[in-house]
């Protein structure tokens, strides 16, 4: 025989009330440290080449506090659940490259062929431009999967602004790249703002696709082989990454655009193949393009015999020789483990590319292998709050743009610094937040906004359910 008792049940809990802490205040005191160690570094590197406090040590220091200031309040009022670690480590990285790019600029013989002298303050203008532009981000993208709308307008977009350098007029070649515009005596490189808007395209696309894509028609050599119709979007995605290193002879861009793409395909379709196969093309193409490319050519050479390419230079035989590969492998070896010192190294031998393309060759000369190892853990853990951003998404979308925008960023690292130690042929990129250079700098910030709104959406506490009138009323039938 059974009995019913009458127990009434109270649903007055909510979810809300145990949501994720906002770690603001954590955000501000890591900021405090990513402001107080470059300017020590400032000072110290003017102790070291005129033996006094330079005169700019204050306003330095204010100028960068108050441009994290701002980037961590309007982060505090748009994006109270955001991530509290990439806003410091992008503004230790910035702030870094402002002391290292004014070290250069007292080069005296970087003032007699080039326009060093005049890089820091220029570079702290595109600082406070790239602060500006990660604060519109952060103001009026309230929600990240509004993007989702413009998939294909971002491809449009991106195709754009990659073909802008060809325009005749409007591009312009420097030192053998036709990567970038002139526009009202600047030089913009319109690639950094592509990798963002093609981040967006390919989430976009792959969130539609990823079903058909990851179906596989049959097991070779233990990997799944992908249909032959599904091989169209890689096949597309090579073919332009292979256009821009023929016609805008540029080879870090086009493993940039190449290594993203597969790289959120894999992430989307979780097929190892896929990776095997942008490896291959990848490695195709680059070989394909050397055998008729003059300056690629001349890069490849440069990295297999960077000796042999420096005596040249040297004895002003005809052709284009680079010097810059063997003098970066010595500021390298001279550093040595602990480095000479800031301030103390000779990479201004490096000449024209000591600010911008070799930064990182001078963090090595001066900060030595446990500098370089910092430089390097920092970029990684920038890589590593994005992936775990990405993990934490609750939108596939939201999921794609994170991993895309992350892989971008540590792919661009890797490239450059790969490029710089003797690991990888030279691409003429620029390291994020280090080296000289405005629309790195600008498109960099952007990266790291959309990053914080999509670690803010995934971080935020669910909402309160609402009140069950009806909870009162439960009956718990008991046997």
């Amino acid at each position: 025989m059974s009995s019913s008792t009458n127990t009434p049940t109270h649903h007055t809990s909510t979810i809300g009330s145990i949501g994720t802490p906002s770690r603001r205040n954590t955000e501000l005191a890591l900021l405090v440290f990513a402001v107080v160690i470059p300017v020590f570094a400032y000072a110290n590197v003017g102790l070291a080449i005129n033996d006094e406090v330079p005169a700019g040590l204050l306003s330095y220091g204010l100028g960068l506090g108050l441009l994290a200031g701002v980037g961590h309040l309007v982060v505090r009022k748009f994006a109270p659940y955001a991530d509290p670690l990439l806003l410091p480590l992008a503004t230790l990285l910035n702030g870094l490259g402002l002391v290292i790019i004014w070290r250069l600029d007292q080069s005296k013989l970087l003032q007699s062929i080039d326009q060093a002298g005049t890089a820091a303050p220029r570079q702290l203008l595109y600082t406070a431009l790239g602060i500006a532009l990660f604060v519109v981000v952060l103001i009026f993208l309230k929600d990240h999967r509004v993007l989702q709308r413009y998939t294909y307008i971002s491809m449009v977009g991106a195709l754009f602004l990659l073909l802008l350098p060809l325009v005749p007029g409007l591009g312009a070649n420097i030192y053998g790249a036709k990567i970038w515009i002139s526009v009202a005596g600047f030089s913009i490189q319109p690639g950094e703002f592509a990798k963002i808007v093609l981040a967006i395209f390919f989430a976009g696309y792959l969130m539609v696709k990823r079903d058909a894509l990851a179906l596989a028609s049959r097991r070779f050599m233990g990997l799944y082989l992908p249909r032959g119709r599904d091989l169209g979007p890689i096949l597309v995605v090579w073919f332009i990454s292979i256009l821009i290193l023929v016609f805008e002879t540029d080879l870090g861009t086009s493993l940039l655009f190449f290594g993203m793409f597969v790289i959120m395909l894999y992430v989307a379709t979780e097929r190892t193949s896929w990776i095997v196969f942008g490896l291959l093309m990848s490695a195709a193409g680059a070989v394909g393009v050397a055998s008729f490319e003059p300056h690629v050519q001349q890069r490849v050479q440069a990295w297999l015999d960077p000796m042999r390419e420096y005596k040249l230079s040297q004895a002003g035989a005809p052709g284009v020789h680079s010097e810059q590969a063997m003098q970066a492998l010595w500021a390298f070896g001279s550093g040595g483990t602990l480095g000479t010192g800031l301030g103390q190294g000779h990479s201004e031998l490096i000449r024209f590319a000591a600010n911008s393309d070799f930064i990182l060759a001078t963090f090595g000369e001066e900060l030595g292998l446990a500098g370089i190892m910092a430089i390097l853990l920092i970029y990684g853990l920038i890589v590593e709050r994005g992936i775990r951003t990405a993990l934490a998404a609750r939108d596939p979308f939201g999921k794609l743009l994170a991993v895309g925008l992350s892989g971008a960023f540590g792919l661009q690292v890797f490239v450059v610094a790969g490029g710089v130690m003797g690991l990888i042929p030279l691409t003429g990129m620029t390291m994020p937040f280090l080296a000289y250079g405005g629309s790195s700098v600008i498109a960099n910030w952007a990266l790291i906004g959309i990053l914080i709104r999509i670690s803010d959406t995934a971080r935020r506490p669910a909402p309160a359910p609402a009140p069950n009138p009806d909870a009162e009323m439960t009956q718990v039938v008991r046997p």
